[in-house]
């Protein structure tokens, strides 16, 4: 019997010593709490007198930050302010402003673009300052210490008269263009001097990248910027010409002037465009032309009317021949060195890629063709760009027009930015020795 209990009995003794030497380690050593999650102390214990650690998420976790899919809906997270209610405040100054103009009410076919600036902050949810470096750019748009990006918001757009309409986003375009910057022009932000160089008062004018909205949101725009740097060149990427003549094209009344197929001809009517340095590029779309001699201003030869009006034209399938190094080169080769708006209607994209706008056209360029050539355009004077045309009620479940355009805005952001073209992340592969590429 003794032999049977004498084992037992020591094992225990040395369970007890060593217990005993924990707990002394423990009283001698500094332990580091850890956050009691999913413990029974959380939901058991008392909650009168609660301590610091106890009663602060910031305490235990940190600052409260917004997810990708999470907080308000600004685009890449970024600062949201109402600009147009910012009166002479120098707290809000900004380089570049996004601003949505909700606008859809002169579209031929269909409509929902007034929903574009929503869709397309939706598609940026995933960009932000802290994952925003691009490796084609190497940089980030939204961490520079020159340039200061804010979210403004969305124009108030009467949805019922489209007179008043345009003088609400022209007003509005306007008064952010006359704001001060928040990152003067200096030597070493050459990127920002070019407002400074081109403007007629010799100031420096911020930068506006506009979410339409249909296309006849840039008729204001081109009205505002010409009060500030006088006739304007126009880069269009688009899969139509909209040049058509507005008179004799949708009748003759005065409503007429503003369509998002006619606004160019009106501009160039109204003496805002430098005829002859602007250009379209990736125009698919069917056209009138050499029709019989009795043909009426509805009837027009639309190449030839669109040549009166001062564009040259680049279409999709010129990407074939010369890829979009050479769609890029013959742009910058055409526009001379005057200020350049460059507006983009979403459908200049393949509708495979970008199917949520208001007059697909089939055969388009890829988003990375698209890529290609708007990066070869960085360091050109530029003055404002937008991106039009976005109706996400025909997009698919996966948001993919929505992701694309946001995509795109990235690219206009970086271009503002950069002096010249991007060089190009080259991957460890493409580096290593004997390569060859």
């Amino acid at each position: 019997m003794l032999r049977f209990w004498t084992p037992l009995i020591a094992s225990l003794v040395s369970a007890i010593l060593v217990f005993g030497h924990l707990e002394h380690e423990t009283h001698d050593h500094v332990q580091v709490d850890k956050p009691r999650i999913w413990t029974e102390e959380v939901f058991t214990s008392s909650p009168v007198e609660p301590s610091r650690s106890e009663e602060e998420y910031a305490f235990k976790f940190g600052p409260q930050v917004d997810l990708p899919f999470s907080g308000p809906l600004s685009f890449a997270h970024l600062p949201y302010i109402r600009c147009l209610d910012d009166i002479g405040s120098e707290k809000n100054l900004f380089d570049i402003a996004i601003l949505g103009m909700p606008f859809d009410t002169s579209v031929s076919y269909r409509p929902g673009a007034r929903f574009g600036p929503h869709g397309i902050r939706s598609g940026s949810r995933r960009l932000r300052r802290e994952r925003g470096y691009s490796l084609a750019w190497e940089a980030s748009p939204y961490s520079t210490n020159d340039t200061t990006v804010l979210d403004c918001g969305d124009v108030p757009i009467s949805p019922f008269d489209n007179s008043i309409a345009v003088a609400q986003m022209a007003a509005a375009y306007s008064t952010l263009l006359a704001r001060p910057v928040a990152n003067p022009c200096t030597e070493s932000i050459r990127s920002s001097c070019v407002t400074k160089r081109l403007s007629i008062d010799g100031k420096d004018h911020p930068r506006i990248v506009t979410l339409g909205g249909d296309h006849a949101v840039v008729l204001p725009i081109l009205q505002s910027l010409h009060k500030v740097y006088g006739r304007i060149t126009v880069i269009h990427f688009d899969s139509h010409l909209d040049t058509w003549p507005a008179q004799g094209y949708y009748g003759n009344s005065e409503d007429s002037l503003i369509t998002h197929g006619t606004f160019f001809w009106t501009a160039s009517y109204q003496g805002l465009l430098a005829k002859g340095t602007c250009v379209h590029a990736g125009i698919r779309c069917n056209t009138n032309i050499d029709l019989l001699p009795f043909q009426t201003l509805q009837d027009i030869d639309d190449l030839v009317n669109d040549e009166e009006v001062g564009f040259a034209i680049i279409t999709t399938d010129d990407i074939d021949d010369i890829g979009p190094a050479g769609i890029a080169k013959l742009i910058r080769d055409h526009v001379g060195d005057g200020p350049i708006y460059l507006s983009l209607d979403i459908d200049v994209i393949d509708p495979v890629a970008a199917p949520a706008t208001g007059t697909p056209e089939p055969a388009g360029w890829t988003p990375r063709e698209l890529n290609g050539i708007l990066r070869g355009l960085a360091g050109l004077n530029f003055v404002g760009m937008d991106i039009v045309e976005v109706a996400p009620a025909y997009d698919t479940n996966a948001e993919t027009t929505g992701l694309v355009a946001a995509g795109i805005v990235h690219e206009f952001l970086s271009m503002f930015i950069a002096d010249t073209p991007p060089k190009g992340f080259k991957s460890s592969l493409r580096l290593k020795k004997g390569s060859g590429i």
